[in-house]
């Protein structure tokens, strides 16, 4: 990845330090409900994927920390993730064309638990500095589309009032720093900040100029 991306990754931490900020003041108001600590990795076996700016964000990190040996080995470990996720989001559409429910298929995906490729044999996350936002909220209680969403670790009691924090918020908030960055190199693929990327995918992709439509 050529493309000087400096500005817009600022931007993008500016975002991970209040999210951040939200989680530490909701661990210190209930830190008997809080579950995460250190070698928790529940959350690492999750099915999410990231915006662009994330994806971008996360394969810059990656290579300036890894290289030769370790790197490629975590490649091929992104790249075998990647091919498991393949196989359950085609199989989750075949079942939608076949006229099973979606709200069905969406809670038969969510019950579903693949490693993350960034999770080393310790159980401690190789890039944890600089993990998605998903990975920084796992631990509190979030809402999407209107349902709240607790890590099942966690001692926050269901059907309770907790602060919750809105993530559809935060996914407009990413996807207008995506939109920003793709009119900024001035891509061709003007709806590419639509995207949404698995953490393997970001991994294993280059994201050169011809990937990002700049010529």
């Amino acid at each position: 990845m050529t493309i000087d991306l400096k500005e817009h990754f600022i931007k993008y931490e500016a975002v991970v330090q209040m999210i951040d900020a939200v989680f530490d003041r909701v661990k210190n108001e209930y830190p008997k409900e809080v579950f995460c600590r250190e070698k928790c990795s529940d959350c690492c076996y999750a099915l999410f994927d990231l915006t662009l700016i994330e994806a971008l964000f996360l394969k810059q990190k990656f290579i300036e920390k890894f290289s030769g040996k370790e790197k490629n080995d975590l490649i091929k470990t992104a790249d075998k993730t990647d091919r498991a996720l393949y196989k359950l989001k085609r199989d989750a559409y075949k079942e939608f064309q076949e006229g099973k429910e979606e709200l069905e298929i969406v809670g038969k995906m969510s019950q579903e638990r693949v490693r993350c490729p960034l999770l080393g044999s310790d159980d401690l996350c190789v890039l944890y500095e600089n993990r998605p936002i998903t990975c920084r909220v796992y631990g509190i209680p979030t809402a999407t589309a209107g349902v709240s969403h607790i890590c099942g670790r966690t001692n926050f009691t269901q059907g309770k009032q907790y602060p919750t924090l809105n993530m559809d918020k935060i996914y407009t908030q990413l996807q207008l720093l995506s939109a920003e960055l793709i009119r900024d190199i001035k891509s061709n693929n003007i709806k590419m900040h639509e995207m949404l990327i698995p953490v393997s995918m970001a991994m294993i992709t280059d994201f050169n100029e011809d990937y990002l439509g700049v010529e």
